[in-house]
Order: C-alpha cells, then sequence, then structure tokens
C-alpha cells in the first residue's frame, strides 16, 4: 500500500504547482513496481505464444520441458483451471478466456505458460516447446469494404444529411486513415500472485485495483472479498493496463503450483499479448453556405475487431462534442479478423475521429476561403450537436481565441506553400478537440488521527499522471489542514471501490469522494471529546449522488497550433512549435496538469508523424513488435512545445474539475497534418505523415511552379 506524507503547502494550495510526493522514489529508484518488489518462493511464468493466425494447437512437446532444470510446471488448455465465461469489464470479454480450448484466433496468442524457479531458466523452457497445429487459412486484411463488415449500433444524428449536402454551394467528401497504434507505456506489464491466510493477493501493475480485484474474482469465481489488489507504483499504462492475461496466468499458477508465481511480459510480448488502438478508415462529408455555416455533418467510420471479442473504435463520437449544423449522421462498423483484440489508448475514438473531423474543417476552411480558427468560431454550438442536452460548461471558444492570440496566428498567410528557409518549406496549422468528462462512483476514508495528521484511503490509481500529488492537495483544502498533514493510502483494492484511472474521470470521481469524506468526518470531530488511539474515521460512496446528476454534456476541450518546416527533397517533416490552449475545468495542480497536457500532445506528435502497426498478411504476425520497428517521437522530435489553459469550472462536480489524460493527444494530430499541407500544398489523409509519402505527394503545383 502507498503511503506518502506530503511537503508543507498552505491550505488553499489547490491551484499552486506542487512536486509529485513520490518523485524522489522514482528518480532516484527507490520506487518499485510491480516486477521488483521480492517475494520469498516465487516462482516465474514465461508466456510462449502462437506462431499461426489461425487453426488448432494439435500437440504440446512438454515432457521434454519439464525435465528441463528448474521447470516445476506447464499450464496450457490441457490442465487449466476452468474461467467464468461471463466475466469482463463490460459484459462478457472472451479474450480473457485463456487456456480453455486448443483454438488459436491469432498470431500471439498465449498457448502456454512455462514455470520455473528463476526467470532464466522459464525463459528456457518456453523456447524449448514445441507446438504444432492444424493452421487455417486467416484473414487480417482491414478495409472498410470487406465483405463481413457490419454495424454494432444503429445511426445517430438528426435532420436529412444527404439533402442538406446536395444544396449546400460548399462541400468536401473525403476519406481517412489512422493505423493500428500501441500504447508503449515505459513499464512492461506485470504481476504476482499468491495465496495467503485464505486470501488471494496480487501485485500489479493496473489502472485500478479494486476493479481488477473484482474482475479477477469473476472470472475465476471467487468471493470479492477474497482477492486483494496492489499496485504501488505504475508506469504508465494509456488504457492498456486493465485485467490481461499476465495476470490470469501468475493466479491461474499460484493456485495449481500452491506457490507465488510471477509473470512479467517482455517488450515483444507486450505488444502482441495486450491490446492495442485499432486500425480507421473514415469518411467525412461537410456541407456549409458561404459564410461557412456547416448544413450537414456526415461522419462514417470502421475499425478491425479481433474474432473473439468486439471492440468498437468510437470515433464518430467527436462529431456529437465539436460543431452545430442543421443535420448530423454518425455510422461505425467493425470488422472481425484474425488479429489481437484492441482496447482503449490514450483518447480512443476521439483521437483519430478528431484527425479526420479536423482535417476536413481545414479543407472546408480552404475551400470557403475562411479561416480556419474563423470557421470554428461560427459553428460553435449552444447544446450538445446530437444530442441537444446542455453543457456542464465549454469554453472552446476561449481556447481558440486564446491559442491564436499567442501563436500569432492573425499573422499567417492563408495560402499554402509560400514560406522557406532555405531547404525548408514551412507551415502553420491547428485544430480543436474535446474529450467527455465527468465522475463516476467512488468511495473514499479519512481518519483524523490522535497525531493530528490525517489518513486519506481511496482505491485511486497514480500511473504517472501525479494523481497521489494532486489527492493530497484535494485533501488538504478539504479538510482546511497543511498538507504535511495528510497522509495518502492509494492502489489497494481493499480501500475500497473507486473508478479506475481512466477516461479522464478518476481525478475528478475521486475528488468528490475525498470531500464527502471530509464533510461525514466534520461533525464526528466536533462531536468527539479528543481523539482515541484508533482515530476516527469519515467515509463516504458517491454512488447515489453522481446517480442524482442530470443529464448533460461534460467534456473538456482544446485548441492546437503547430508549425512544422518540411524538406521536400528527403520527405522529413519538423514539428518546430506546438502550443496547446485547453478548458478542462478546476486545475488542481498546474505541475502536473501541464505535464499530462504536454504528454498527450507529444503523442499526438508520435501519432502525426511515426506511430504505425504494420502486419504481414502471409503470416497475420506483427513486423515491428518492438521499440526498433515501432517508431515513436524521441526527444529529439519534441519541440518547443506548450500548453496552458483558460477558465472552465464545472459546476456539476464539487471539485469543479473535468479531466486532461486525453484532450491532449484529441486534434494535434491534425493541427500538424494541417500544417503540413500549408508547408507544401499537399493533404495528407492517411496517417503517419511518412517519409515515403510526402515524397511522393509532393509539394502542390503552385509551389513547384
Amino acid at each position: 500500500m502507498t503511503e506518502s506524507i506530503t511537503r508543507t503547502v498552505s491550505p488553499g494550495a489547490v491551484g499552486t504547482s506542487s512536486v509529485r510526493l513520490e518523485g524522489r522514489e522514482k528518480v532516484t529508484g527507490a520506487a518499485q513496481y510491480a516486477a521488483d518488489i521480492p517475494f520469498e518462493g516465487v516462482a516465474h511464468g514465461w508466456l510462449v505464444l502462437s506462431t499461426v493466425a489461425k487453426g488448432r494447437i494439435r500437440s504440446l512437446g512438454t515432457d521434454a520441458v519439464l525435465a528441463m532444470p528448474g521447470v516445476v510446471g506447464i499450464l496450457s488448455h490441457e490442465n487449466a483451471m476452468r474461467l467464468n465465461p461471463e466475466a469482463g469489464l463490460f459484459g462478457p470479454d472472451a479474450s480473457l478466456q485463456l487456456f480453455q480450448d486448443d483454438l488459436v484466433p491469432h498470431v500471439g496468442r498465449p498457448v502456454a505458460l512455462v514455470v520455473a524457479e528463476t526467470p532464466e531458466q522459464a525463459r528456457a523452457g518456453a523456447d524449448a516447446l514445441i507446438v504444432t497445429y492444424d493452421e487455417e487459412p486467416h484473414d487480417t486484411a482491414f478495409s472498410v469494404d470487406h465483405p463481413g463488415a457490419y454495424a454494432p449500433a444503429p445511426e445517430a444524428g438528426h435532420g436529412d444529411v444527404d439533402a442538406e449536402i446536395a444544396a449546400a454551394p460548399a462541400v468536401v467528401d473525403q476519406r481517412y486513415t489512422t493505423p493500428e497504434a500501441h500504447h508503449s507505456a515505459m513499464e512492461p506489464h506485470a504481476s504476482m500472485a499468491r495465496w495467503e491466510n485464505g486470501r488471494l493477493e496480487i501485485v500489479d501493475s493496473n489502472q485500478g485495483a479494486h476493479t481488477v480485484s473484482l474482475l479477477v474474482a469473476k472470472l475465476f469465481d471467487l468471493d470479492a472479498d477474497v482477492v486483494r489488489v496492489r499496485s504501488e507504483h505504475v508506469g504508465g499504462g494509456f488504457g492498456s493496463k486493465g485485467v490481461g492475461p499476465h495476470i490470469v496466468f501468475a493466479v491461474m499458477a499460484a493456485t495449481l503450483l500452491a506457490r507465488p508465481v510471477r509473470v512479467v511480459l517482455t517488450r515483444r510480448q507486450v505488444f502482441s499479448v495486450t491490446t492495442m488502438r485499432p486500425a480507421t478508415e473514415q469518411r467525412i462529408r461537410l456541407g456549409s453556405d458561404s459564410t461557412g455555416h456547416l448544413r450537414a455533418i456526415d461522419h462514417e467510420s470502421a475499425n478491425f475487431t479481433s474474432t473473439i471479442h468486439e471492440y468498437v473504435e468510437h470515433s464518430t463520437e467527436i462529431t456529437n462534442m465539436m460543431y452545430a449544423a442543421d443535420a448530423i449522421r454518425m455510422r461505425t462498423s467493425v470488422v472481425r479478423l484474425n488479429l489481437p483484440t484492441p482496447g482503449w489508448m490514450r483518447g480512443p475514438g476521439a483521437g483519430p475521429g478528431a484527425f479526420a473531423l479536423e482535417s476536413a474543417m481545414d479543407e472546408l476552411a480552404e475551400l470557403t476561403g475562411i479561416d480556419p480558427v474563423e470557421l470554428r468560431l461560427r459553428n460553435e454550438p449552444a447544446s450538445g450537436p446530437v444530442s441537444r442536452l446542455p453543457f456542464s460548461s465549454r469554453n472552446l471558444v476561449g481556447c481558440l481565441q486564446e491559442g491564436a492570440r499567442r501563436f500569432g496566428w492573425a499573422d499567417r498567410d492563408p495560402k499554402p506553400g509560400i514560406r522557406r528557409e532555405g531547404r525548408w518549406l514551412l507551415g502553420t496549422g491547428m485544430a480543436a478537440g474535446a474529450y467527455g468528462a465527468g465522475s463516476l462512483p467512488s468511495s473514499a476514508s479519512i481518519t483524523a488521527e490522535a497525531d493530528g495528521t490525517f489518513t486519506v484511503g481511496i482505491a485511486a490509481a497514480d500511473i504517472g499522471t501525479g494523481a497521489r500529488t494532486a489527492l493530497s492537495l484535494l485533501a488538504a483544502d478539504a479538510l482546511s489542514v497543511p498538507t504535511d498533514r495528510v497522509r495518502m493510502k492509494i492502489g489497494d483494492s481493499d480501500l475500497g471501490p473507486a473508478w479506475l484511472a481512466g477516461g479522464s474521470r478518476g481525478t475528478s470521481s475521486w475528488a468528490w469522494a475525498i470531500s464527502e469524506a471530509a464533510a461525514d468526518l466534520a461533525p464526528k470531530l466536533a462531536a468527539a471529546d479528543g481523539i482515541p488511539p484508533g482515530g476516527i474515521t469519515g467515509k463516504a460512496d458517491t454512488t447515489a449522488l453522481i446517480a442524482a446528476l442530470g443529464q448533460q454534456e461534460r467534456q473538456s476541450h482544446g485548441a492546437q497550433f503547430a508549425e512544422v518546416a518540411v524538406d521536400p527533397a528527403t520527405g522529413e517533416v519538423r514539428v518546430r512549435r506546438l502550443l496547446g490552449i485547453f478548458a478542462a475545468g478546476r486545475i488542481v495542480n498546474p505541475l502536473t496538469t501541464r505535464s499530462q497536457l504536454i504528454g498527450g500532445m507529444t503523442m499526438g506528435l508520435s501519432m502525426a508523424l511515426h506511430e504505425e502497426g504494420l502486419r504481414d498478411e502471409t503470416s497475420g504476425g506483427q513486423v515491428n513488435a518492438d521499440f526498433a520497428g515501432y517508431h515513436f517521437a524521441s526527444h529529439a522530435d519534441v519541440p518547443d512545445i506548450e500548453a496552458g489553459w483558460v477558465a472552465d469550472h464545472d459546476p456539476s462536480n464539487p471539485a469543479g474539475i473535468k479531466g486532461v489524460g486525453e484532450v491532449g493527444i484529441v486534434g494535434t494530430a491534425a493541427a500538424i497534418a494541417n500544417a503540413v499541407w500549408h508547408a507544401t500544398g499537399v493533404r495528407h489523409r492517411s496517417l503517419p505523415i511518412r517519409l515515403d509519402r510526402v515524397l511522393e505527394g509532393g509539394v502542390s503545383a503552385t509551389r513547384s511552379g
């Protein structure tokens, strides 16, 4: 259980920059992650992954491996525990039904776990295990025109889109694609499981200890109070660290072998075994009048999923957040392929969706001769564009105006391909974005201790965001005490139900529970004649409070501005400046908030220029499943990057908080792509904007002439 005491900060410190409570431990190597914590008698599991994309396991050469030094067991479909097929985060998830049959749905599906006394012995055994398959024809080719494409839900929207577009004097009709992308968190996935005193203890790297504990309990048909999950420090997640195969196998092996077992994924295994963002193909049709007023938005999106579990990348949801139009239609389709099951990745849906929508908006600005910022301002909605619900708060206008001012947008010449600096063509571009916000039910406790300190307990997760520090500031304010009197306990399922770190709803959910626990504690302290040795505790659960909230559109918003340099001879694209201005509710800790937003924009830069999971259609496997082949932004790629914010208090949450984890990435790729167009006069509608694509596209006829 993580326990930290803050440095002294006076009450009212929310809104002032505060260093991370655990910062020194992390930079000195003292912080222990899931794979670091020692346990007596722990054995080590090593995964064996399928090498075929579809088929059945014919045989496993286990006898020879069991005779190898240190090997204590091999788990497979032949001897695995039976799992509850109804288990899943939001309904049954067949991707968690591991070792339940001999079927192979994709390359990289775990087919065995070799357990040994040391990691080296386990790896040697896994490498030596011979698996034979009855291979079948597979399908890994994603296309919106795939004959197996289907709609997972009815279309949404209002008005007659086709009639409005037919009557519109200005129409954009284009297709945009984004590739498979991987989370690439700094810390690989790891889990240790053991049975002790009748309870199953799991030490894991995850985004929500209580959520994981409930899912493990259901998966293994255990009482919920039997399972305890601890997650001390987490080295990034970006949506990938829920319940993964490593947890399932650690629990299986610990149960069957009656000893602690740790399973740590290698980097290559992370690419195959955990989730990723699926590739998308999107079509955007925009129709406007001559003043730029949107008459219609038609947004279609398709993504792949696995053959065993449906995942929908809701790219069209961005259209319900951004702009008013007389008619809107949103349609989604899914293609089942012999590929791993995709999942949430930072800015799910909105990330690829904003690339398409904001690129199309830039094309409409070019077509109508209206400034891109002004075009967006003219289509600002008064309520949810599709839902027609009121906004809890919204200040996208402030983001656009302040961003334009700080970036110097007014000095921009709208004509593309006219600025040059030596061999470089220069251009600027912008885009806007949004991501859903809100709070979800959580519980918390605060104990007033006899020594004058306060212990705050909540099963929150700090996955590198600074949540631990932010919650200490919020607790100190709620208690009206300096932060050096606050002790935080997080990352332990025994602390009670709490929402996970995901969907930009973690801090807002946890803050509400902490403020209610402080309110519950206050009268108890006032009535007490001193504090007994065990302390006095206030508790809260926000389930009923959140259920009573009225329906509203709740989102964080942002506007990004980019300057790029493009070398038309080599295809090289360099981002020189990147500015993001955001409206994300009350800012608890400006230091870590800025870090989050800059991190999101950096991932958006990676999305625009680098990240692309590549598949070999013959084998069905990923050909760049390591950091040598899967490229993302390094320090040399990250330019002068700034993040700021405008006022945007959300009265629907007592703390006024929205969220900043996702909104930074949403819109950034489109801003960079629009800047590349401004530099070269050529549109890039497929990400990433690789060197070869720049060379193939060249520069516009106007520029080359």
